[in-house]
């Protein structure tokens, strides 16, 4: 793929100063761009770095500096503008059709235009919409409905009953609606209580490689529109997830869980089960919510609590050693105190 500079700038609606016919013909790095590709420097720091590059192009902010010699495209926000760029050179997924060795319920309903890879299975009253493209080796359940425009990938499964929306994204490896952990202890052994639920995954969403959401116990766990869930991410039974939503790796969810919408949480953070975080809350990476998070919150910490607090805490434990010597001396002072006043008394004269 190649696009010219001037092709760009349309595409970004961004202001170029330079060479309109140069030839794109990939994205990189500030540090690596070479002689045909575009880079972008999101702030007047990187001034050195722009000035002596071999980019072929920039993007840059509207106020940066002027550098002579070197093609740059003005825009409101450079790392924005530039992920429009990068979209331009992900190659397309090529729809093939159904390969020979895919497994495929004759009850199964398949629109004309849903490509599906080699060692799929597509189980018995399945149903999938237009344009969806399902790899290798994935397995879609009896009864799962799964949208238009999405995106399957190699050896994600989807259990019995899944409901998933239109532009809906998971990665290869992922599970989606296998049995929430749940167990009730009776006289001498775990009792498994039933997981007879399922799980509504909305429009737009994205979910890791490795990744599982668990069924519910009872009723749906469910993932909004536009959440976005990183590698490696446990959902339990009964989470409700809001929309617009952001997770990084390694997070896990207890059961019964609610989730505001565009609540960001940190990789390895965690949230103890039927707890709620708020709207636009943010949850620091590695994380203990062990209490309801009110919405617009900012917390950190084992367990998590204002950053503020956290951080002020922190500062305390740094200072401990030092703490600990000035202890140390003041009671070695004390005790010499306490021999030199026992000595002046010994002194005194006796009744």
């Amino acid at each position: 793929m190649a696009y010219s500079l001037n092709e760009i700038c349309k595409r970004i609606q961004g202001r170029l100063e330079g060479d309109e016919a140069i030839l794109i013909q990939g994205v990189n790095t500030l540090d690596s761009a070479g002689a045909a590709e575009i880079t972008f420097a999101e702030s007047d720091r990187y001034f050195d770095k722009v000035a002596s590059g071999q980019a072929a192009a920039i993007v840059v902010a509207e106020d940066f500096p002027d550098v002579p010699g070197c093609n740059l495209v003005r825009v409101p926000n450079p790392r924005f503008s530039f992920m429009q760029i990068m979209e331009m050179f992900v190659a397309p997924v090529e729809m093939k059709g159904i390969h020979q060795k895919a497994s495929i319920s004759d009850t199964a309903n398949l629109d004309k235009t849903v490509s599906i890879g080699a060692c799929a299975v597509v189980a018995d009253l399945a149903n999938i919409g237009a344009r969806t493209f399902i790899e290798s080796g994935a397995y879609i359940g009896t009864d799962v409905i799964i949208g238009e425009d999405c995106y399957i990938g190699a050896n994600a499964v989807l259990m019995k009953g899944i409901r998933v929306g239109d532009r809906v994204v998971i990665h290869a490896g992922a599970t989606i609606g296998g049995e929430g952990f749940g167990f009730a202890w009776l006289k001498d052994h775990h009792h498994k209580v039933p997981q007879l639920g399922s799980v509504q995954i909305d429009d737009d969403v994205e979910i890791g490689c490795n990744s599982c959401v668990d069924r519910a116990t009872m009723g749906i766990t469910r993932i909004r529109r536009g959440t976005k869930i990183d590698n490696q991410v446990h959902i339990a039974h009964n989470n409700d997830i809001g929309e617009d939503v952001i997770i990084a790796g390694q997070f896990g969810s207890s059961g019964s869980v609610t989730i505001g919408n565009r609540a960001v949480f940190g990789g390895k953070s965690c949230i103890a089960d039927h707890l709620s975080v708020g709207e636009n809350a943010q949850v620091g990476g590695a994380s203990v919510v062990i209490k309801n998070v009110e919405p617009g919150a900012v917390v950190f910490g084992m367990p998590a609590q204002s950053k503020r607090q956290t951080f002020q805490e922190l500062a305390y434990i740094k200072r401990l050693p030092d703490l600990a010597k000035t202890v140390k001396a003041q009671e070695k002072e004390l005790k010499r105190l306490q021999k030199q006043v026992a000595s002046l008394v010994s002194k005194l004269p006796q009744d």
